[in-house]
């Protein structure tokens, strides 16, 4: 568990004690910010569990880099040169 996870779960934990202290007392208001509280807590867990997953696929994947380049000349330049050259001069 994550920093994330565990505040999500503290802050749903208080946002519904809160919640059922307000209905017990009639107090709307308290209802209201423990039901807020609730709905914080939901989304600090799933922020953790999104953290936790990207850092589970990183840590389960392996990147292969397997790249050969192969340059080689049909004609080097001094052969095609000299052809050209005896071709054009007329003497």
């Amino acid at each position: 568990m994550n920093r994330d996870q565990v505040k999500g779960a503290i802050d749903e934990v208080v946002g519904s004690a809160r919640r059922a202290a307000g209905e017990l007392t009639g107090n709307t208001r308290l209802q209201v910010k423990g039901m807020a509280q609730q709905v914080k807590g939901k989304v600090e867990g799933a922020w953790g569990n999104a953290k936790d997953a990207v850092r589970d696929a990183v840590e389960n994947t392996e990147v292969h880099i397997d790249t050969q380049v192969k340059l080689s000349r049909k004609n080097p330049p001094a052969d095609s040169e000299r052809t050209n050259n005896s071709d054009t001069r007329k003497p």
